[in-house]
């Protein structure tokens, strides 16, 4: 079967599970000023914990309940997995990348890749009618890919309009009320949700490299797997590279760390989604 034509039934598949499995719209309470609303040029998005009845959840718990955890078993046992590969693999591979590779670099190869994702963030702007987060993504990227060298200098990082909030299509569909479905650890992948891991094969196929590939059904299946672990595998011990020591406080700080990473992998979905 031809690469585009499974990637099509995988991506339908995907959906008609995501539609069943979607909990009920519920929405974030809103205590933003009514000053920042209105000064917002893009249309407020939907709010996944809004209470029906007009009283919002008060209590973060309740919040966090209503993304289900029906495979606690796997995701648990998914957690161990991705933690032993961090301790084990990534951090010290890391570690001696940080330490071979001097810090400039490093922060060119973050902006290479960041820059290289800027479609994927600029169409989903548009999916969510965020006309001026989109001109500003677009804006960045021609800047960056231009005079920037493809994106390894990012040159307009200083200038807020450059810069508007990160979007990636689970988001998108957040937006447009489509429910979490249920909580889901992928190994090497990390924390996920249904929604979101249907967002992330969405994003994948907006990826310029992804969609080339997709296009030009005749490229050599084997190199371009290989090209995009090399690509994936780069960008994550660069980027770990940043920031070793963060998953260890925040583990050691936990009385139960399984439960620490996901309410904290809720919470950050829910206030990117509603920005």
């Amino acid at each position: 079967m031809k690469p585009r034509r499974s990637f099509l039934i995988l991506m339908v598949w995907v959906l008609i599970v995501s539609v069943a499995w979607a909990s009920p719209p519920t929405a974030v309470s809103a205590d933003a000023p009514p000053e920042d609303v209105v000064a917002s040029a893009d249309p407020i998005p939907f709010d996944p914990f809004d209470d029906p009845s007009g009283d919002s959840y008060g209590d973060k718990d309740l919040m966090l309940q209503a993304v289900a955890d029906p495979i606690v078993g796997f995701n648990r046992a998914m957690f161990v997995f991705n933690d032993k590969l961090y301790f084990w693999v990534l951090k010290p591979v890391a570690s001696g990348y940080r330490v071979v590779v001097p810090t400039p670099v490093r922060v060119s190869v973050k902006n290479f890749f960041f820059n290289l994702l800027g479609p994927v963030r600029f169409v989903n702007c548009l999916f969510q009618g965020k006309w001026r987060s989109a001109e500003g993504e677009f804006g960045r990227f021609v800047v960056n890919s231009t005079a920037g060298c493809l994106g390894l200098f990012n040159l307009v990082s200083d200038k807020p309009q450059f810069n508007p909030p990160e979007e990636d299509f689970g988001q998108t569909l957040g937006y447009y009320a489509v429910g979490n479905g249920f909580y889901i650890i992928w190994p090497l992948f990390g924390p996920s949700t249904l929604r979101d891991t249907v967002g992330s094969i969405g994003d994948w196929a907006l990826n310029p490299v992804s969609f080339m590939q997709l296009v030009n059904v005749d490229a050599g299946e084997l190199t371009s797997t290989t090209t995009n672990v090399t690509a994936y595998s780069v960008r994550v011990v660069n980027d770990t590279s940043f920031r070793i020591g963060d998953y260890e406080t925040l583990k050691n700080a936990a009385l139960d760390p399984y439960e620490a990473f996901r309410n904290a992998y809720i919470q950050n979905r829910l206030s990117k989604i509603a920005q």
